[in-house]
């Protein structure tokens, strides 16, 4: 049997219950509007863009939450590792189930399309899409793929929009490390 931190098939929904689920129940989640929360990089501005639009979505009705996993009072230790926190993206479902990658869009984009307006709905149909049997592989491997590549996508990102690397990223954590010119 694969232990917890081993990858799951893509067949799987990638979620396992977190140790202190029932703390996460009780001090994080409230009654039935229990916000999905969503772990991110807050140094990567191409992680904090999604997040911001999914807050705009959520249009304060509190389907969401989202964490900083950077901020100085953020404890990984009720979560995962820190490294695994850093590789992919993490959502935390109101029952205490922690989730990677893929998934934690799907889910997140559901949340906010419940009560949600028409955008909402309609990247939330889109989401969906991801998830059909036939999409699910292709797209789990591509969000993989993205993970891994983050930082040179930032950077390529900042030069189609005209901006320099260092205003999309902060720090280390998502921007590409200086490089020295030649010659």
């Amino acid at each position: 049997m694969p232990s917890q931190s081993q990858a799951f098939s893509s067949h799987d929904v990638r979620a396992r219950t977190l140790p202190d689920a029932q703390h996460l129940a009780s001090e994080e989640c409230q009654a039935v509007n229990d916000p999905f929360i969503i772990l991110i990089d807050g140094q990567c501005s191409l992680c904090r863009r999604e997040a911001a639009f999914l807050q705009r979505l959520d249009a304060g009705r509190g389907r969401l939450r989202i964490l900083d996993i950077t901020a100085n009072d953020f404890d990984p230790s009720r979560y995962a590792p820190m490294d695994e926190l850093m590789g992919q993206i993490h959502g935390v479902a109101p029952d205490g189930r922690l989730f990677t990658g893929m998934e934690v869009f799907r889910r997140a984009y559901r949340a906010v399309a419940e009560g949600g307006g028409f955008v909402a709905r309609l990247m939330s149909a889109g989401w969906r899409i991801t998830g059909w049997p036939v999409v699910r592989p292709i797209a789990d491997a591509i969000y993989r793929w993205f993970a891994r590549n983050r930082v040179t996508i930032s950077a390529c990102a900042a030069r189609l929009i005209g901006q320099g690397p260092e205003l999309l990223c902060d720090g280390d954590r998502c921007g590409p490390r200086p490089t020295q010119r030649r010659g």
